[in-house]
């Protein structure tokens, strides 16, 4: 089998039993659901005219990505003490967690973490919100009110107040998985 699309990345063979063919098929659709588009399937039945002669089979396969759940959710900035207390005051409400990334323009490890951040608040879309404050264009009285004494530090708020921290200082793919076993932790 050879499946083939406009994407020339997603260019895939299969060996000789039919068997197998459709196992692989079956597969490589799920990857290949991920992205839009069309691929064409060559298919290869032996089982109708034996092993020598294969009856080749063409077919059109169509998928779209999930459009249900977006890839990526921006952060939400806090600008001073009174939007971190709504934040904080609309979160026990519903009853979640948050995240708060502590943050800075100069800091490089901080802004390739938030990216990163942005497509792990798309994983917990409903369930967590995701901000972040530049602690360089924000009172001194916001950053104080974090505790931060280092950067990037990410927080995760739930009631209120503030349970468990990352400080950021190592790697980025680290880190995210860190933010996801506080975030389960919590949820």
């Amino acid at each position: 089998m050879a499946a083939l699309a406009s994407n020339p990345q997603i260019l895939t063979t299969q060996g000789h039993s039919n068997h197998k063919k459709e196992q692989f098929w079956r597969k490589e659709s799920l990857n290949l659901e991920k992205k839009c588009g069309f691929c064409c399937v060559k298919v290869y039945n032996y089982e109708k005219l034996g092993r020598s002669q294969g009856e080749k089979e063409w077919r059109l396969k169509a998928f779209w990505s999930n459009v249900s759940q977006p890839e990526t959710v921006e952060m939400v900035p806090i600008n001073d003490v009174d939007e971190l207390e709504a934040v904080l005051s609309d979160a026990r409400n519903l009853s979640q967690p948050i995240i708060i990334e502590w943050m800075a323009s100069w800091c490089r490890k901080c802004i390739y973490l938030k990216p990163k951040l942005e497509k792990l608040a798309a994983e917990y879309n409903n369930r967590t919100k995701f901000y972040y404050v530049d602690v360089n264009k924000v009172p001194q009285t916001l950053v104080k009110r974090g505790n931060i004494s280092k950067m990037p530090t990410i927080q995760l708020w739930k009631e209120g107040e503030m349970q468990e921290e990352v400080i950021g200082g190592h790697k980025g793919w680290l880190v995210i998985e860190e933010v996801r076993e506080l975030i389960n932790k919590y949820v």
